[in-house]
Protein backbone atom coordinates (compact mmCIF):
# COMPACT_ATOMS: atom_id res chain seq x y z
CA UNK A 1 0.00 0.00 0.00
CA UNK A 2 1.49 3.14 -1.09
CA UNK A 3 2.49 5.49 1.80
CA UNK A 4 0.20 9.22 1.33
CA UNK A 5 2.70 12.03 0.95
CA UNK A 6 3.68 13.69 4.03
CA UNK A 7 3.37 17.50 4.01
CA UNK A 8 6.00 19.95 4.98
CA UNK A 9 6.41 21.34 8.04
CA UNK A 10 4.42 24.33 8.89
CA UNK A 11 6.09 27.93 9.46
CA UNK A 12 4.74 30.90 10.68
CA UNK A 13 5.62 34.03 9.20
CA UNK A 14 7.05 36.51 12.06
CA UNK A 15 5.23 39.87 12.12
CA UNK A 16 8.52 41.49 10.73
CA UNK A 17 8.41 39.50 7.58
CA UNK A 18 4.92 40.05 7.32
CA UNK A 19 6.35 43.81 7.07
CA UNK A 20 8.40 43.23 4.21
CA UNK A 21 6.35 41.31 2.30
CA UNK A 22 3.56 44.17 2.41
CA UNK A 23 6.26 46.45 1.69
CA UNK A 24 7.41 44.91 -1.50
CA UNK A 25 4.07 44.39 -2.45
CA UNK A 26 3.08 48.60 -2.18
CA UNK A 27 6.71 48.97 -3.90
CA UNK A 28 5.15 47.18 -7.29
CA UNK A 29 6.49 43.52 -6.91
CA UNK A 30 4.15 40.74 -8.06
CA UNK A 31 3.15 37.77 -6.98
CA UNK A 32 5.73 35.31 -8.29
CA UNK A 33 8.90 37.83 -7.50
CA UNK A 34 7.51 38.00 -3.72
CA UNK A 35 7.56 34.26 -3.52
CA UNK A 36 10.84 33.78 -4.73
CA UNK A 37 12.64 36.28 -2.50
CA UNK A 38 10.73 35.17 1.05
CA UNK A 39 10.32 31.82 0.38
CA UNK A 40 6.65 31.58 0.75
CA UNK A 41 3.88 29.43 -0.92
CA UNK A 42 1.77 31.37 -3.77
CA UNK A 43 -1.41 31.36 -1.03
CA UNK A 44 -0.06 33.07 1.83
CA UNK A 45 1.93 35.91 -0.23
CA UNK A 46 -1.38 36.27 -2.36
CA UNK A 47 -3.20 36.60 1.36
CA UNK A 48 -0.75 38.87 2.23
CA UNK A 49 -1.25 41.08 -0.75
CA UNK A 50 -5.03 41.22 -0.41
CA UNK A 51 -4.73 42.39 3.86
CA UNK A 52 -2.72 45.11 2.20
CA UNK A 53 -5.06 46.14 0.07
CA UNK A 54 -7.84 45.79 1.98
CA UNK A 55 -5.91 47.92 4.64
CA UNK A 56 -5.74 50.81 1.46
CA UNK A 57 -9.59 50.51 1.08
CA UNK A 58 -10.21 50.32 5.02
CA UNK A 59 -13.49 53.06 6.41
CA UNK A 60 -13.87 54.42 10.09
CA UNK A 61 -15.89 52.06 11.79
CA UNK A 62 -17.44 51.79 15.37
CA UNK A 63 -15.04 51.97 18.18
CA UNK A 64 -17.91 49.20 19.73
CA UNK A 65 -16.16 46.75 17.07
CA UNK A 66 -12.87 45.11 16.47
CA UNK A 67 -10.91 46.72 13.82
CA UNK A 68 -8.74 44.71 11.07
CA UNK A 69 -5.54 46.82 13.00
CA UNK A 70 -6.92 45.27 16.02
CA UNK A 71 -7.04 41.87 14.40
CA UNK A 72 -3.47 41.88 13.28
CA UNK A 73 -2.06 42.89 17.09
CA UNK A 74 -4.26 40.30 17.63
CA UNK A 75 -2.25 37.31 15.53
CA UNK A 76 1.00 39.37 16.75
CA UNK A 77 -0.15 38.25 20.01
CA UNK A 78 -0.98 35.07 19.00
CA UNK A 79 2.20 34.20 17.23
CA UNK A 80 4.39 36.01 19.97
CA UNK A 81 2.48 33.26 22.27
CA UNK A 82 0.11 35.68 24.75
CA UNK A 83 -2.64 35.16 26.81
CA UNK A 84 -6.22 36.86 25.83
CA UNK A 85 -5.66 39.08 28.53
CA UNK A 86 -2.24 40.22 27.73
CA UNK A 87 -3.62 40.82 23.95
CA UNK A 88 -6.57 42.83 25.32
CA UNK A 89 -4.66 44.85 27.78
CA UNK A 90 -2.28 45.86 24.84
CA UNK A 91 -5.21 46.27 22.58
CA UNK A 92 -7.75 47.85 25.54
CA UNK A 93 -10.56 45.73 25.46
CA UNK A 94 -11.80 43.43 27.80
CA UNK A 95 -10.56 39.40 27.29
CA UNK A 96 -13.84 37.95 26.45
CA UNK A 97 -13.86 39.92 23.50
CA UNK A 98 -10.52 38.62 22.58
CA UNK A 99 -11.63 35.30 23.70
CA UNK A 100 -14.99 34.90 21.21
CA UNK A 101 -13.34 36.72 18.52
CA UNK A 102 -10.43 33.91 18.60
CA UNK A 103 -13.23 30.87 19.35
CA UNK A 104 -15.40 32.39 16.39
CA UNK A 105 -12.44 32.51 13.53
CA UNK A 106 -10.94 28.60 14.53
CA UNK A 107 -9.19 28.84 17.62
CA UNK A 108 -5.55 30.05 17.58
CA UNK A 109 -3.70 27.54 14.98
CA UNK A 110 -6.09 29.01 12.50
CA UNK A 111 -6.68 32.67 13.18
CA UNK A 112 -6.01 34.68 10.36
CA UNK A 113 -6.53 38.95 10.52
CA UNK A 114 -7.72 38.93 7.04
CA UNK A 115 -9.99 35.94 7.42
CA UNK A 116 -11.94 36.87 10.42
CA UNK A 117 -12.37 40.92 8.83
CA UNK A 118 -14.42 39.13 6.46
CA UNK A 119 -16.17 37.25 8.58
CA UNK A 120 -17.06 40.21 10.35
CA UNK A 121 -18.10 41.98 7.61
CA UNK A 122 -20.10 39.19 6.46
CA UNK A 123 -22.37 38.82 9.51
CA UNK A 124 -22.36 42.45 9.74
CA UNK A 125 -24.59 42.93 6.59
CA UNK A 126 -28.11 43.97 5.84
CA UNK A 127 -30.63 43.41 6.29
CA UNK A 128 -30.65 40.05 6.80
CA UNK A 129 -33.69 37.05 6.87
CA UNK A 130 -35.90 37.53 10.37
CA UNK A 131 -36.82 34.71 12.30
CA UNK A 132 -40.46 34.89 11.26
CA UNK A 133 -39.97 35.06 7.92
CA UNK A 134 -38.38 31.33 8.24
CA UNK A 135 -41.12 29.60 10.78
CA UNK A 136 -44.59 29.53 9.74
CA UNK A 137 -45.39 27.80 13.41
CA UNK A 138 -44.16 30.85 15.10
CA UNK A 139 -46.09 33.11 12.72
CA UNK A 140 -48.99 31.52 13.59
CA UNK A 141 -48.83 30.92 17.20
CA UNK A 142 -48.49 34.64 17.42
CA UNK A 143 -50.88 35.23 15.27
CA UNK A 144 -53.12 33.09 17.29
CA UNK A 145 -52.10 34.89 20.30
CA UNK A 146 -52.97 38.42 19.15
CA UNK A 147 -56.16 37.15 17.97
CA UNK A 148 -56.99 36.24 21.55
CA UNK A 149 -55.79 39.76 22.48
CA UNK A 150 -52.12 38.89 24.11
CA UNK A 151 -49.64 41.58 23.95
CA UNK A 152 -46.40 40.67 22.42
CA UNK A 153 -44.85 40.56 25.59
CA UNK A 154 -47.82 38.25 27.12
CA UNK A 155 -47.09 35.91 23.57
CA UNK A 156 -43.34 36.00 23.86
CA UNK A 157 -43.23 34.94 27.74
CA UNK A 158 -46.12 32.36 26.97
CA UNK A 159 -43.98 30.76 24.27
CA UNK A 160 -40.99 30.53 26.19
CA UNK A 161 -42.89 28.69 28.88
CA UNK A 162 -45.31 26.50 26.67
CA UNK A 163 -42.66 25.72 23.93
CA UNK A 164 -38.94 25.33 26.26
CA UNK A 165 -37.61 22.92 24.56
CA UNK A 166 -38.10 24.36 21.39
CA UNK A 167 -35.78 27.42 20.32
CA UNK A 168 -37.50 28.03 16.81
CA UNK A 169 -40.66 29.39 18.96
CA UNK A 170 -38.38 32.04 20.95
CA UNK A 171 -38.91 35.57 19.83
CA UNK A 172 -38.43 38.88 21.91
CA UNK A 173 -41.77 41.05 21.78
CA UNK A 174 -40.08 44.00 20.28
CA UNK A 175 -39.56 41.54 17.44
CA UNK A 176 -42.98 40.94 17.09
CA UNK A 177 -43.71 44.58 17.78
CA UNK A 178 -41.60 45.35 14.36
CA UNK A 179 -43.01 43.02 12.56
CA UNK A 180 -46.16 44.53 12.99
CA UNK A 181 -44.91 48.35 13.02
CA UNK A 182 -42.26 48.29 9.89
CA UNK A 183 -43.89 48.13 6.78
CA UNK A 184 -40.73 46.98 5.72
CA UNK A 185 -41.28 43.55 7.50
CA UNK A 186 -44.46 42.20 6.36
CA UNK A 187 -44.30 38.12 8.19
CA UNK A 188 -47.47 39.47 10.50
CA UNK A 189 -51.06 40.25 8.90
CA UNK A 190 -51.37 44.24 9.56
CA UNK A 191 -55.27 43.72 10.48
CA UNK A 192 -53.17 42.14 13.68
CA UNK A 193 -52.57 45.46 14.80
CA UNK A 194 -56.17 46.65 15.73
CA UNK A 195 -56.08 43.68 18.17
CA UNK A 196 -53.28 45.54 20.17
CA UNK A 197 -54.41 46.81 23.38
CA UNK A 198 -54.26 50.49 21.99
CA UNK A 199 -55.41 49.78 18.25
CA UNK A 200 -53.03 51.61 17.06
CA UNK A 201 -50.71 51.18 13.87
CA UNK A 202 -47.89 52.96 15.45
CA UNK A 203 -46.33 53.68 18.95
CA UNK A 204 -46.94 56.87 20.33
CA UNK A 205 -46.93 58.42 23.89
CA UNK A 206 -50.57 59.42 25.32
CA UNK A 207 -51.82 60.80 28.92
CA UNK A 208 -55.13 60.03 31.11
CA UNK A 209 -57.27 62.76 31.53
CA UNK A 210 -58.20 62.46 35.50
CA UNK A 211 -60.98 63.91 37.00
CA UNK A 212 -61.79 65.41 40.30
CA UNK A 213 -62.50 63.38 43.38
CA UNK A 214 -66.27 62.70 44.69
CA UNK A 215 -66.47 62.87 48.74
CA UNK A 216 -67.37 60.22 50.57
CA UNK A 217 -68.14 60.43 54.36
CA UNK A 218 -67.64 58.09 56.39
CA UNK A 219 -65.05 56.47 54.83
CA UNK A 220 -62.28 54.22 56.04
CA UNK A 221 -58.50 55.34 54.89
CA UNK A 222 -56.54 53.05 52.44
CA UNK A 223 -53.71 53.40 55.20
CA UNK A 224 -56.00 51.75 58.15
CA UNK A 225 -55.34 48.56 55.33
CA UNK A 226 -53.95 45.70 57.31
CA UNK A 227 -49.96 45.11 56.31
CA UNK A 228 -51.14 41.79 54.27
CA UNK A 229 -53.16 43.80 52.06
CA UNK A 230 -50.52 46.20 51.04
CA UNK A 231 -48.06 43.12 50.31
CA UNK A 232 -50.53 41.00 48.54
CA UNK A 233 -49.31 38.37 50.91
CA UNK A 234 -52.97 37.19 51.35
CA UNK A 235 -55.57 36.77 48.41
CA UNK A 236 -59.40 38.03 48.67
CA UNK A 237 -58.79 41.67 48.95
CA UNK A 238 -59.55 43.36 45.96
CA UNK A 239 -59.48 46.96 44.16
CA UNK A 240 -62.37 48.85 42.53
CA UNK A 241 -63.50 51.53 40.19
CA UNK A 242 -66.27 52.95 37.63
CA UNK A 243 -65.48 52.25 33.33
CA UNK A 244 -67.30 55.26 32.29
CA UNK A 245 -68.92 55.28 28.81
CA UNK A 246 -69.92 58.43 26.03
CA UNK A 247 -70.45 61.51 27.68
CA UNK A 248 -70.40 60.17 31.02
CA UNK A 249 -73.59 58.69 30.35
CA UNK A 250 -72.81 54.46 31.22
CA UNK A 251 -71.07 53.03 33.32
CA UNK A 252 -69.52 49.23 34.27
CA UNK A 253 -68.21 47.95 37.36
CA UNK A 254 -64.83 46.48 37.69
CA UNK A 255 -63.37 44.65 40.51
CA UNK A 256 -59.66 43.13 40.68
CA UNK A 257 -58.34 40.20 43.15
CA UNK A 258 -54.55 42.03 44.58
CA UNK A 259 -52.96 38.36 44.28
CA UNK A 260 -54.16 37.01 41.16
CA UNK A 261 -55.38 40.13 39.26
CA UNK A 262 -58.97 38.37 38.39
CA UNK A 263 -61.45 40.58 37.18
CA UNK A 264 -65.14 40.53 37.52
CA UNK A 265 -67.43 43.14 36.10
CA UNK A 266 -70.66 44.08 36.83
CA UNK A 267 -73.36 45.64 34.44
CA UNK A 268 -74.66 49.23 35.68
CA UNK A 269 -75.78 50.77 32.33
CA UNK A 270 -76.40 54.31 32.49
CA UNK A 271 -76.84 54.36 36.36
CA UNK A 272 -73.73 55.35 38.20
CA UNK A 273 -76.10 56.04 41.98
CA UNK A 274 -75.12 54.05 45.14
CA UNK A 275 -78.14 52.15 45.06
CA UNK A 276 -77.32 50.28 42.04
CA UNK A 277 -73.87 49.95 42.42
CA UNK A 278 -73.38 48.32 45.75
CA UNK A 279 -76.64 45.72 44.94
CA UNK A 280 -74.30 44.92 41.60
CA UNK A 281 -71.08 44.84 43.47
CA UNK A 282 -73.03 42.44 45.88
CA UNK A 283 -74.29 39.97 42.93
CA UNK A 284 -70.54 39.61 42.30
CA UNK A 285 -68.95 39.19 45.51
CA UNK A 286 -71.35 36.97 47.23
CA UNK A 287 -70.32 34.01 44.24
CA UNK A 288 -66.85 33.92 45.92
CA UNK A 289 -65.80 31.99 49.25
CA UNK A 290 -65.81 34.02 52.60
CA UNK A 291 -61.81 33.84 52.47
CA UNK A 292 -61.28 35.30 48.90
CA UNK A 293 -64.06 38.19 49.84
CA UNK A 294 -62.42 40.05 52.81
CA UNK A 295 -61.61 43.51 51.70
CA UNK A 296 -62.31 45.80 48.66
CA UNK A 297 -60.33 49.39 48.09
CA UNK A 298 -62.48 51.98 46.13
CA UNK A 299 -61.85 55.28 44.59
CA UNK A 300 -63.01 58.34 45.78
CA UNK A 301 -66.55 57.98 43.92
CA UNK A 302 -69.70 59.01 45.47
CA UNK A 303 -71.02 55.89 43.58
CA UNK A 304 -70.27 54.19 47.11
CA UNK A 305 -71.39 56.17 49.31
CA UNK A 306 -73.75 53.38 51.09
CA UNK A 307 -70.27 51.56 51.85
CA UNK A 308 -71.66 50.52 55.51
CA UNK A 309 -74.59 48.66 53.61
CA UNK A 310 -71.94 46.81 51.41
CA UNK A 311 -69.36 45.75 54.53
CA UNK A 312 -72.97 44.44 56.34
CA UNK A 313 -74.44 42.71 53.52
CA UNK A 314 -71.30 40.93 52.37
CA UNK A 315 -68.55 41.33 55.14
CA UNK A 316 -66.36 42.80 53.21
CA UNK A 317 -64.49 45.96 54.76
CA UNK A 318 -64.23 48.80 52.24
CA UNK A 319 -61.56 51.10 51.89
CA UNK A 320 -60.74 54.41 50.23
CA UNK A 321 -57.71 55.61 48.37
CA UNK A 322 -56.55 59.11 48.98
CA UNK A 323 -57.86 62.32 46.15
CA UNK A 324 -55.88 61.82 43.06
CA UNK A 325 -53.59 59.08 43.88
CA UNK A 326 -54.34 56.19 41.37
CA UNK A 327 -51.50 54.81 41.73
CA UNK A 328 -52.84 53.30 45.38
CA UNK A 329 -55.19 51.04 43.50
CA UNK A 330 -52.75 50.10 40.79
CA UNK A 331 -54.06 46.47 39.77
CA UNK A 332 -57.50 48.24 39.36
CA UNK A 333 -55.81 50.97 37.34
CA UNK A 334 -53.79 48.38 35.09
CA UNK A 335 -56.85 46.29 34.53
CA UNK A 336 -59.17 49.43 33.46
CA UNK A 337 -56.49 50.14 31.04
CA UNK A 338 -56.74 46.65 29.32
CA UNK A 339 -60.77 46.61 29.90
CA UNK A 340 -60.61 49.65 27.29
CA UNK A 341 -59.27 47.23 24.52
CA UNK A 342 -62.79 46.10 24.29
CA UNK A 343 -64.52 48.58 26.26
CA UNK A 344 -62.87 51.97 24.35
CA UNK A 345 -63.04 55.03 25.30
CA UNK A 346 -65.87 56.99 24.05
CA UNK A 347 -68.04 53.91 23.25
CA UNK A 348 -71.53 53.33 24.38
CA UNK A 349 -71.45 50.73 27.85
CA UNK A 350 -74.91 50.54 28.60
CA UNK A 351 -75.31 48.67 25.28
CA UNK A 352 -73.16 45.40 26.39
CA UNK A 353 -75.20 42.76 28.46
CA UNK A 354 -74.07 40.87 31.93
CA UNK A 355 -73.10 37.91 29.84
CA UNK A 356 -70.98 39.97 27.15
CA UNK A 357 -69.16 41.36 30.14
CA UNK A 358 -68.38 37.78 31.65
CA UNK A 359 -67.83 37.07 28.39
CA UNK A 360 -64.91 39.96 28.25
CA UNK A 361 -63.74 39.10 32.10
CA UNK A 362 -62.92 35.50 31.09
CA UNK A 363 -60.83 36.07 28.52
CA UNK A 364 -58.91 38.95 30.23
CA UNK A 365 -58.28 36.58 33.01
CA UNK A 366 -56.89 33.77 30.32
CA UNK A 367 -54.08 35.98 29.58
CA UNK A 368 -50.96 35.65 30.88
CA UNK A 369 -48.94 37.67 33.42
CA UNK A 370 -45.70 38.55 33.58
CA UNK A 371 -46.42 39.51 37.61
CA UNK A 372 -47.67 36.04 38.11
CA UNK A 373 -44.68 34.41 36.10
CA UNK A 374 -46.53 34.22 32.92
CA UNK A 375 -49.10 32.19 34.16
CA UNK A 376 -53.11 33.35 34.44
CA UNK A 377 -55.31 34.74 36.48
CA UNK A 378 -57.58 32.04 35.82
CA UNK A 379 -55.05 29.51 36.72
CA UNK A 380 -53.95 31.13 39.78
CA UNK A 381 -57.82 31.47 41.02
CA UNK A 382 -58.29 27.87 40.92
CA UNK A 383 -55.53 26.59 42.87
CA UNK A 384 -57.25 29.20 45.35
CA UNK A 385 -60.01 27.58 45.16
CA UNK A 386 -58.99 24.07 45.17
Amino acid sequence: MARSRRRGQYRLLTPVTRSRIVARFRAGAGLREVMWEFGVPYTSARRIRDEGVLMRRRVAHSPYRLSFDERERIFVGICGGESDSEIARALGRHRSAIGREIRRCGQRRHYRPLQAERAAQRLARRPKPTKLSGSPRLVAAIEAGLARRFSPQQISARLKLEYSEDPEMRISHETIYLSLYVQSRGELRRQLTQQLRTGRGSRKARGRARQPPDWVSEQVSISARPPEVEDRAVPGHWEGDLLVGKGNRSFIATLVERQTRYVMLARLGSDRSSERVVPALKQRITQLPEHLALSLTWDQGSELALHKRLTSETGMQVYFSDPRSPWQRGSNENTNGLLRQYLPKGSELAGHSQLALDHIAAELNDRPRQTLGWLTPAEKITELLR
